[in-house]
């Protein structure tokens, strides 16, 4: 389907992305925010996600997942912008956002110069995405290009043709995109992003932890992100990216919670598991 202007409506996984610039726009409203994102309200109002959004569920059980997730979104954006700026700080230039949706860092976020930032996802994100952009007068920090293409399909090749150099280290970037892919998808994404990375690449990666598609996914409403997760984290993230080559360090949203200042006060009622935000240098 399609709006007034022709652009195809959010639906599926990516408009997934609309909801998450709907959580990064209310984070940005923070006195004490970790980060801000001018971009991140016209991004929802343009999906129909702004002012209002669903009104809040009426089992505190539903709730209660709802305030999880956004708040894992919160700490993720805010875990994946500092190693962005520590791979720069380490002289890396080149930037892949896979599965990049409403993403707005290139516009948001200080680049050294000479940096470009390759944004992949599918052609109906980007043309949404680049609709917004032009309303709001949007203008890129940095290199910007973008890459229209199926991470099922080759987009290795497309990415080599909009000019990434696999010969330079890269910084590599997954938010939110595993856990919508079945297992073997995520093992195909991970070798092809070793095979493009020179030593000295370093990659940011969001998994689902174990349990967590049976703690929100089970009675999760149709078409909502819970209802579309499939993948959660190996037993050992650490090893399993040691086995592609990369020395990885494994957190939990509870611990980079309380690093930054968000401590959750209750306590876990079910393990955390060993993953959920990795970081990883290629050796």
């Amino acid at each position: 389907m399609t709006d007034e202007q022709g652009l195809a409506r959010p639906s599926g996984v990516w408009a997934t992305a609309v909801g998450v610039a709907r959580v990064r726009a209310l984070e940005t409203e923070r006195e004490n925010a970790l980060f801000r994102d001018p971009l991140a309200r016209a991004f929802a109002a343009a999906g129909g996600l702004w002012p209002s959004s669903s009104p809040p569920p009426d089992d505190e059980a539903a709730r209660r997942r709802r305030l999880a997730v956004s708040f894992s979104i919160v700490i993720r954006t805010k875990f994946l912008d500092d190693l962005l700026r520590q791979a720069c700080a380490s002289g890396i230039r080149q930037v892949v956002l896979l599965g990049a949706g409403m993403d707005s860092r290139a516009f948001r976020m200080d680049w050294p110069e000479g940096t470009r930032l390759f944004e992949v996802d599918t052609a109906a994100p980007l043309d949404f995405k680049a609709s917004v952009l032009r309303q709001e007068r949007a203008v890129a920090r940095c290199e910007r290009i973008t890459v229209a293409v199926d991470l099922r399909e080759d987009w290795p090749g497309a990415l080599a043709a909009a000019g990434h150099d696999p010969a330079a280290p890269t910084v590599w970037i997954a938010e939110g995109l595993l856990i919508y892919l079945p297992e073997d998808a995520v093992e195909l994404l991970l070798a092809r992003i070793s095979t493009q990375s020179a030593a000295g690449s370093r990659m940011g990666l969001t998994l689902g932890s174990r349990g967590v598609i049976e703690r929100f996914g089970a009675d999760a409403a149709p078409g909502s992100a819970a209802s579309m997760w499939i993948s959660e984290a190996p037993d050992d993230p650490v090893r399993w990216l040691a086995g592609h080559g990369w020395e990885a360090g494994s957190h939990t949203l509870r611990d980079r919670a309380a690093a930054y200042g968000r401590p959750i006060s209750t306590p876990p009622q079910h393990e955390e598991g060993s993953g959920g935000l990795i970081s990883a240098v290629l050796r």
